[in-house]
């Protein structure tokens, strides 16, 4: 190679380098990042520079200081999440007190509760309470039928016979499933995920889909914003429009602050033709069938629905389909377009959980059952980040008689959440709760199984931000055939784990304990 080649070539890859940096510079994604730091830059800036100068307005800063605290001890807000800000506002008043009001009152949260609270009211009439199946519950159950009422209260979400439920006890089963039955649809395909990734898993289905639509199907895919930033390309549902998938995300993050980006989509659903649904804990993403290694072994579970439930799945799809949308537009009709009665025994609820309003369906769901347990309850939960609520639920329970059981992740994808989840170890077996951790690898599952009788298989996990700040889904169960299989699926997974006593948690490195204890007084904004 002679000198003229050499400088061409260095020029070229200069070139080269320079695009890319430009690129990397100019990018939507460093760009959003650079802003967002930015605002928060000037906002806080801006708020200690006040603090700063409280000496000039100190009886100002003082009765505004005061005046918040009255507001804040006298809402309805969690007493956990109350101690936290009331810590806030002790060790930063100004700062502190209008970070309050700023979370209480910003526009954007406004905007997107007004724009959920319209998709809701739209679509109110599409489904219906049968007060025969209710009537039949009360008799069965009167337990069970009074969280029925709730639940129904809270969200339109009716409880359904004629359901068929299977159960699969990992990711792989899932996925299987899920791509016979997508080359069954003939109609309509809808997927609502938190996490989308590229490869194998995605992969697969994307082939479908693409297939699908060719054949007029209507296939259309929701996903949450985030996943711009941390698993997705830039443009990706500009990508999937033009393979004809009708695509959108879920409160995209734009480069101006807003509270509204911590209320995320952590929903998993999949409906197709009104016949089938499927929800759990399982994404869109290779570790979520064990092709990637992460944290070891990944362990998590979902089920399919067929019948009558499947409606209140399309429900909730369509809800969330239309919260950004200028005219919300709804099926006349739920239910499938062609399909033969569904026989099965027990009774199905799916529902939703919303966290910009003031009920909290999934922890009060949870609740109940443990309430009402008489035996045993079994749970499988990838965070243990308890208010004071659950807390005392699990301990009451257990208290009782009733054989509690908690199975956790052995390797943590988290270290923070991991190290809070310790900090409720001592308060739980002290009242007889028994804690697994499962020792191959990460529990991602979100299970609930009571006394053979009900369970709860969905999105919704033991932490905060499942509890309070996302939108979930969930399927309760009563008396179905799978309960059996969800009980062996949880002593196979509990032979894997190891126990928790009290000489592991005295065992457990200084770090750990001082992380959880720390993390414990802003665990309720995590």
């Amino acid at each position: 190679m002679d000198r003229n080649e050499i400088k061409q070539n260095g020029r070229q890859l200069l070139n080269k380098s320079r695009k890319s940096l430009i690129r990397i510079i100019f990018n939507r994604k460093t760009l959003l990042i650079v802003s967002l730091l930015l605002q928060a830059y000037i906002l806080f800036g801006l708020y200690f520079w006040f603090e700063d100068n409280v000496p000039l307005f100190l009886g100002g800063s003082t009765l505004f200081t005061v005046a918040i605290m009255l507001i804040l001890v006298n809402s309805s807000m969690d007493p956990s999440a109350k101690i936290t800000w009331l810590v806030i506002i002790d060790v930063l008043p100004v700062f502190g007190c209008a970070l309050y009001v700023w979370t209480q009152s910003e526009w954007g949260r406004r905007t997107l509760q007004a724009l959920v609270d319209r998709s809701e009211v739209l679509s109110h009439h599409l489904i219906r309470q049968k007060q025969s199946v209710l009537d039949d519950l009360q008799q069965e159950d009167p337990g069970a039928a009074g969280l029925a009422r709730y639940i129904h209260s809270c969200g339109n979400f009716p409880v359904y016979t004629n359901t068929r439920v299977t159960y699969f006890p990992q990711g792989e089963d899932k996925w299987a499933r899920m791509l016979l039955e997508l080359e069954k649809a003939r109609h309509y395909i809808y997927l609502e995920y938190f996490i989308l990734r590229e490869g194998l898993m995605w992969g697969k289905v994307l082939e479908i889909l693409e297939r699908k639509v060719r054949q007029g199907v209507d296939v259309r895919l929701l996903y949450d914003g985030t996943c711009e930033l941390t698993t997705l390309p830039e443009g990706y549902p500009q990508k999937m429009e033009a393979l004809g998938i009708r695509c959108k995300m879920f409160c995209p993050i734009s480069p101006i602050v807003s509270s509204h980006y911590n209320y995320r989509d952590h929903r998993k659903i999949l409906v197709i033709d009104g016949k089938v649904a499927f929800t759990g804990g399982v994404n869109l993403a290779d570790e979520y069938i064990n092709h990637v290694n992460r944290f070891g072994h990944w362990k998590d579970t979902a089920i399919m629905l067929e019948g009558d439930a499947v409606e209140s799945f399309s429900l909730m799809f369509w809800q969330m389909w239309n919260v950004d949308e200028k005219e919300a537009q709804f099926p006349e009709d739920l239910s499938p377009a062609e399909s033969a009665p569904v026989s099965a025994k027990g009774y199905v609820i799916p529902y939703g959980d919303c966290p910009l309003d003031k009920e909290k369906i999934g922890e009060m769901v949870y609740i109940d059952i443990l309430n009402r347990a008489n035996d045993y309850v079994f749970i499988m939960t990838p965070y243990l980040i308890l208010d004071g609520e659950m807390e005392s639920a699990l301990k009451f329970t257990a208290q009782r008689g009733v054989d509690v059981r908690i199975i956790l992740p052995g390797i943590p994808d988290k270290k923070i959440p991991y190290a809070l989840a310790k900090t409720h170890y001592k308060s739980l077996l002290s009242s007889g709760v028994k804690i697994y951790e499962y020792a191959p690898g990460f529990v991602h599952a979100k299970v609930f199984l009571s006394d053979q009788r009900e369970a709860v298989v969905g999105t919704i996990n033991l932490d905060y931000r499942s509890l309070y700040h996302h939108f979930e889904c969930a399927a309760y169960l009563k008396d179905v055939d799978c309960l059996e299989d969800i009980r062996q699926d949880f002593q196979n997974t509990m032979r894997k784990c190891r126990v928790v006593t009290w000489e592991t948690i005295r065992q457990e490195p200084f770090t750990v304990k001082l992380t959880g204890y720390l993390a414990k007084v802003i665990a309720p904004l995590l």
